[in-house]
């Protein structure tokens, strides 16, 4: 499972424990639970984005070929 599915899948579920569960508990808030997971998956994302354009760009960076005249 790659980078940007691990933090879509957090995403997901923290979506799901934010708006669609509705339980009552004592010491934990599922919601704000909800909401940690889905600013967890976003800075996932983003990691897994960044990561993936300095790859592609220390590719292309090294694919370059000077020509001597």
């Amino acid at each position: 499972m790659s980078q940007s599915a691990r933090s879509l899948a957090v995403i997901a579920l923290g979506a799901i424990l934010a708006f669609a569960v509705r339980v009552e508990t004592t010491g934990i808030d599922i919601q704000i639970v909800g909401v940690i997971l889905m600013v967890v998956g976003l800075i996932g994302l983003a990691c897994g984005t960044y990561r993936y354009y300095l790859a592609r760009r220390r590719a292309s960076s090294t694919n370059t070929i000077d020509t001597i005249e």
